[in-house]
């Protein structure tokens, strides 16, 4: 393959070059050492691994090295996470290593709105991009599909108890739930950004049209089913969270479950095939496991349990993507998602950018789809200097957990050597590794320098430790995550969220499940206003979820959203097809 060059290349150009040299899912199984039963191809480039059948062979005993790759609260454009996953990835393949990397799926919101695919970029990739990012093997179509078919239930159930008595549903072997229309959970699920569709209310028409009752959609990816898809061991553990989603509560307080509506099997059956990861690659051939999806501000934001598990058995070395920066993503990676899997990290790679800090600096709001402020293309050591104050509190919350974090500078071609200098100095002064990569401009060769500091990360014994015992109250488990990982004076608990946190803690199985808080990313508090490392300040909290089948109990705090909006200048204006070949152009 011709050297490409991404200053003069748009990404999904590159991602069409490199395809020409793609090796075929066959050759990628077989350097991973599957058997023929233990994985299926979908056509020539792409495969679904059967873990089930993998760990029966190989055993839980895990015996890679075990990396998550986190970073800084970015900007509305991202600082590259993805990418650098990818860098490293290939920067440990170039040293020889036999390494896996694990990311999410990409959703159709953000691949249609601002910030695009979540497939890397440059030199640095997840390739075939389109396939990623249209749909892969259906994973996310088959969850969509799934919680939409627990909507309908749900609303056929109570359109059937309003409009019969309980001798017409007991000849129809049904049982009244007597479902309280005021106290319906679940929502309809889409995978775009469709804020027209948060607040709606279904049912008009006559007896026969449903039951008439105000509703709303969330993004797939946020929905719990996808966080039971990231969550489970197995097909069999998906199946028994699957029957305890709470869908809505009776007039008389008691929760009604996909079990109670007795949809629970046929949603397992839309799922057989997403519960297992798709085998992909590189731009530079290592094989990628892609499961799962992303937004951490508003749901778990990680690649599925069982990837890493897989990768873990089939790897030397395995490097995991968590959503968004270190108190979203890898807070829950740390606290949940170690919870759940048993795997431990043995180094965190913690992404900054010189852009990043420049904005908690005080630089011009970067803004998706408008040119950066020449602030951010130019020397400028001061605004620098300050915006360090909110990579020094992501250090502070990766060394929290037990682990000493290395930090990568994710280079820009405008980045000046004094900016990076200046960078390198606060880190180590922090006393964090450091290394700076040029993944995006070079691919695994500008990688390298971080390659070798996270092996030798890997090689440094850490004390990793759970922030809390399962066993604290909820309440003040919400109260130390806010004041010792998001920096924060306290809690405001609104009287919903008071009301919803005492039910909760009267449930024994409920008090002991993990954490989940759905805030903003844009800053370590609740106010996307507020950048850099603030001080000062309260987070109010005005709801508290409950996912029973995820095992989560999500705290909403401030004012974020379940369903993202579309932006003025979305991507699916720039994307398109030529119909003489059907390849696909604009994706980023």
């Amino acid at each position: 393959m011709a050297k490409l060059d991404p200053t003069k290349m748009k990404d999904w150009q590159i991602a069409e070059a490199a395809e020409t040299n793609l090796r075929k899912a066959a050759d990628l199984a077989a350097e991973l050492g599957l058997n023929e039963d233990e994985w299926e191809p979908y056509g020539r480039y792409l495969a679904k691994v059967d873990v089930t059948k993998v760990l029966a062979r190989f055993g839980e005993k895990k015996r890679a090295k075990y990396i998550d790759v986190t970073a800084i609260t970015p900007t509305a454009l991202g600082e590259g996470k993805t990418t650098t996953t990818l860098g490293l990835v290939q920067g440990l393949g170039l040293l020889g290593r036999k390494v896996i990397g694990c990311v999410r799926q990409p959703s159709g919101g953000p691949t249609f709105n601002i910030k695009g695919s979540a497939a890397g970029g440059g030199l640095a990739q997840v390739v075939p991009l389109t396939k990623l990012s249209l749909g892969l093997t259906g994973d996310i179509d088959a969850i969509t599909n799934a919680n939409n078919l627990a909507m309908v239930a749900l609303n056929s159930r109570m359109q059937h108890e309003r409009n019969h008595d309980d001798a017409w549903l007991a000849e129809r072997g049904l049982k009244r739930l007597d479902i309280d229309p005021e106290r319906i959970q679940l929502r309809w699920a889409i995978d775009f950004c469709a804020q027209g569709l948060r607040n709606i209310e279904i049912g008009f028409g006559g007896k026969l049209d449903g039951f008439n009752m105000k509703s709303g959609f969330y993004i797939t990816v946020a929905s719990e089913v996808m966080a039971i898809l990231s969550m489970a061991s197995d097909l069999a553990d998906l199946r028994k969270r699957l029957a305890k989603i709470v869908v809505a509560y009776s007039k008389s307080g008691a929760p009604v479950t996909t079990a109670d509506l007795e949809v629970d099997g046929a949603m397992c059956a839309l799922l057989v095939e997403a519960i297992k990861p798709t085998l992909m690659q590189s731009i530079e051939g290592q094989p990628m496991l892609v499961h799962a999806g992303p937004f951490a501000n508003i749901a778990i934001g990680q690649n599925s349990v069982v990837a890493d598990r897989l990768a873990c058995a089939l790897g030397d070395y395995v490097v995991t993507e968590s959503g968004f920066a270190s108190d979203m993503g890898f807070e829950k990676f740390w606290n949940i998602k170690c919870r759940c899997s048993g795997l431990k990290p043995d180094a965190v790679v913690l992404v900054a950018t010189v852009r990043a800090l420049k904005a908690h600096g005080g630089a011009p709001a970067v803004k998706a789809g408008l040119p950066l402020d020449p602030a951010y293309t130019t020397e400028n050591l001061e605004l620098l200097e300050k915006g360090c104050d909110n990579l020094l509190a992501h250090i502070d919350i990766i060394r929290r957990s037990g682990v000493r974090p290395v930090v990568c500078l994710n280079a820009f071609y405008t980045d000046t050597e004094k900016e990076r200098q200046l960078v390198r100095e606060v880190v180590e002064k922090a006393g964090a590794r450091f290394a700076v990569s040029d993944h995006w401009l070079k691919g695994g060769e500008g990688a390298l320098e971080l390659a070798e500091s996270v092996i030798a990360a890997c090689d440094e014994p850490n004390d990793f430790a759970f922030l809390c015992d399962l066993e604290e109250p909820l309440k003040d488990r919400i109260e130390k995550q806010v004041k010792e990982v998001y920096g924060g004076d306290g809690v405001d608990f609104e009287p919903l969220a008071l009301e919803k946190l005492a039910q909760f803690q009267s449930d024994p199985e409920i008090a002991r499940l993990p954490i989940c808080i759905a805030k903003t990313q844009y800053s370590l508090s609740h106010d996307p206003k507020l950048l850099g490392r603030p001080k000062g300040w309260r987070m109010p909290v005005k709801d508290v979820l409950i996912y029973c089948g995820a095992g989560l109990v999500v705290p909403v705090a401030g004012e974020i959203k379940l369903m993202p909006g579309t932006s003025a200048s979305p991507a699916y204006r720039r994307i398109d097809v030529d119909v003489s070949s059907g390849r696909v152009s604009g994706l980023f």
